[in-house]
């Protein structure tokens, strides 16, 4: 039998006869080691324990304190435990498939009853039965014929599908624990009793269509969670009930800010307090982008189909393109357009609007651009996911040789915006070529490496996401973390060799020759619709004062105190405060609890003894106690309050 050679990550070898499983050699090198292992990483692949190793490879073996991995296995696992307790209960059930996903997994299933809560709680009650039997895990590769026929002789239709979807070459794995069988990849853990029976729960039921396809069999999902302990199980439980309280869609409707309905899908009614935040924020962001060295323009909604042809955006974009067919005066057929998605291909046809020169580099362009890109309904999602939005975009056109530090110009300017808007930290991704994208494998590693170089040398580090950059060029995408750990991809800056080419860009050189720019795409917010829902989910409603759409309210206690209530108003008014009145014939107490729940930040009562006093009584969102101040100190410290981080 042939020797493999192992190299262990402490740069380590040991050979063995090559077959060897790494349950082996997890008992080779300690029994201890051995009783602990739940997998292995081989060649950087997730390698099962009963899986062989027929070659030369490195090798580290896994225990449940590798969190990634240990999180994926558990995860992987409870979905087969999940779809074994539903067949046990109900045997006429049949299953279909069961991924891991972000924090859990789930499983579809083939049942003519809705599940209930109820019928969940059984569930669990039978899951955790199973983990207790700490049944051994077992696999073995079938031929597919076999497989087809088990699994027809089993009556589970689903599963014959899947494997006639296989392609040949891939082997047919199958998994047992007890006498339940999966068809599934692998890796898993080696006996039940290996997943925390106190780390996970069952969430909800949502409809499915078989393989997404709409015209196929409904079945039902159920969603689990699942974590390695209970404390992390129940922290991630407190998140979501928090995250719950700060839905945007639910305070939306509390702060008056916005609704959405059936005859415009994806797309949002902006109310009076919804729209001066958002327009404040596009202030905001119009003084910082003239402070940065922006021009800013604005292009039409709807383009030919010519443009997006020429940009590319036709052929690789169009499925998520609203066309507009107009049958123009004296035309042999009809004019084709789009609404435009994004407002790349316009700006070019502003650059290329009389000659450019090297000193005119680099060129900075931006436009508050309102765009429509086809969703899918049920990706919609509030104002976090729409069909129509506004991004702050802009479009840098500069030189090979300023790429760096335009970079690092745009990293700095963007840093001071998210901590002006209360976002501390933020992490960097490198999103690198897509499968389809435009451009050949040259311009792209020219790009791939501009950007990378350019981002190190302004001293930033990054995450590597593979084979997520836009089609046209690789790019960073800038993730905030909120208030209660959540990240959010908000800013991007992609570099773009391609696009100047297919719209014919240039700029007269020192050299008195034509030469193509970059084109750096860059967002800071990504869309105001979204940002301003992670603005609100972030801060649970109680925005900053200076984005507050109602930023005080003056209330009186007694009609007496009306007159008195008014001359507080116009004195905040007239220093740019946003002040109302509320002198409704109502105990205070009630309007306390009104304005809370819309999230004001300061109310102000005032009753005869503010009049004599000429003083207000002062009540902060979120805090019980109140507090008396003067009129005139009032004013002087809202005044200041009211301004935007960089009015102070």
């Amino acid at each position: 039998m042939s020797q493999i050679s192992l190299t262990f990550p402490d740069g380590n070898k040991r050979d063995y006869a090559a077959g060897i499983t790494a349950a082996e050699v997890a008992s080779d090198i300690s029994t201890s080691l051995g009783k602990k292992a739940i997998s292995a990483t081989v060649n950087g692949a997730h390698y099962d324990l009963q899986w062989p190793i027929d070659a030369d490879a490195t090798i580290a073996i896994n225990t449940i304190k590798d969190t990634e991995p240990a999180l994926e296995l558990v995860r992987h696992d409870l979905a087969h435990i999940m779809a074994r307790a539903v067949q046990e209960i109900w045997p006429d059930v049949k299953v279909t498939i069961g991924p891991v996903i972000n924090n859990g997994w789930y499983y579809d299933f083939d049942r003519k009853e809705p599940f209930t809560p109820e019928d969940l709680g059984l569930i669990e009650k039978k899951m955790k039965d199973i983990i207790n039997l700490r049944d051994g895990v077992r696999t073995e590769v079938w031929e597919r014929d076999r497989a087809i026929q088990h699994y027809k002789d089993t009556n589970e239709p689903f599963k014959v599908e899947l494997i006639e979807s296989i392609p040949g070459s891939e082997p047919i794995r199958m998994y047992w624990h007890g006498d339940w069988q999966d068809l599934c990849r692998g890796p898993h853990l080696q006996h039940t009793g290996q997943v925390p029976a106190d780390g996970f729960k069952l969430m909800h039921v949502a409809g499915a269509y078989w393989r997404g396809d709409s015209s196929r069999e409904q079945l039902q999902r159920i969603y689990g969670v699942a974590f390695l302990n209970k404390e992390q199980l129940k922290a991630h439980l407190t998140m979501l009930e928090e995250a719950a309280k700060r839905d945007h869609r639910k305070l939306g409707r509390e702060m008056d800010l916005f609704h959405m309905q059936e005859e415009a899908p994806g797309q949002i009614f902006w109310h009076p307090n919804g729209w001066k935040i958002y327009t404040t924020l596009q202030d905001y962001m119009r003084r910082q982008q003239e402070l940065g060295g922006y021009v800013e323009v604005n292009t039409p909604q709807v383009v030919d189909r010519k443009l997006w042809e020429a940009s590319g955006h036709w052929d690789k974009y169009q499925e998520n393109m609203f066309i507009v067919e107009v049958d123009e005066e004296h035309a042999r057929e009809k004019a084709i357009n789009a609404l435009k998605p994004m407002n790349c291909p316009c700006h070019v046809q502003v650059y290329n609007q009389g000659l450019k020169s090297y000193r005119d580099l680099p060129l900075r362009m931006a436009e508050f651009g309102s765009c429509n890109r086809y969703e899918p309904s049920g990706a919609l999602h509030g104002i976090m996911r729409v069909r129509g939005f506004t991004q702050d975009d802009a479009h840098i056109f500069c030189r090979e040789d300023q790429i760096e530090a335009e970079t690092k110009k745009f990293i700095e300017f963007l840093s001071k915006i998210y901590r002006d808007l209360g976002f501390e930290n933020f992490s960097i991704k490198f999103s690198d070529r897509p499968e389809q994208r435009a451009g050949s494998d040259e311009v792209w590693d020219k790009s791939e490496n501009a950007l990378r170089s350019a981002t190190e040398a302004a001293g930033y580090d990054f995450e590597l996401n593979p084979g997520e950059g836009a089609f046209y060029g690789p790019k960073l995408e800038f993730v905030l973390t909120d208030a209660i750990g959540r990240d959010w991809q908000c800013g991007t800056l992609q570099v773009d060799f391609v696009l100047p080419e297919r719209l014919d860009a240039n700029y007269i050189a020192e050299d008195g020759q034509k030469h193509r720019p970059v084109m750096l795409h860059r967002a800071v917010l990504g869309s105001f619709e979204r940002f301003i829902g992670i603005l609100i989910e972030s801060s649970a409603g109680r925005l900053p004062f200076w984005l507050a759409p109602r930023q005080v309210v003056v209330a009186a206690i007694v009609s007496d105190a009306n007159e008195y209530c008014q001359e507080v108003v116009a004195a905040l008014r007239a220093k740019g405060v946003r002040a109302e009145l509320d002198l409704r014939n109502e105990k205070i107490n009630y309007k306390v609890r009104e304005h809370s729940v819309g999230k004001v930040p300061v109310i102000l009562a005032c009753g005869m003894r503010e009049v004599e006093e000429r003083s207000v009584s002062v009540r902060r969102l979120g805090e019980k106690q109140t507090s008396t101040s003067s009129l005139e100190e009032i004013v002087s410290t809202l005044t200041i309050e009211a301004k935007a981080p960089d009015q102070l």
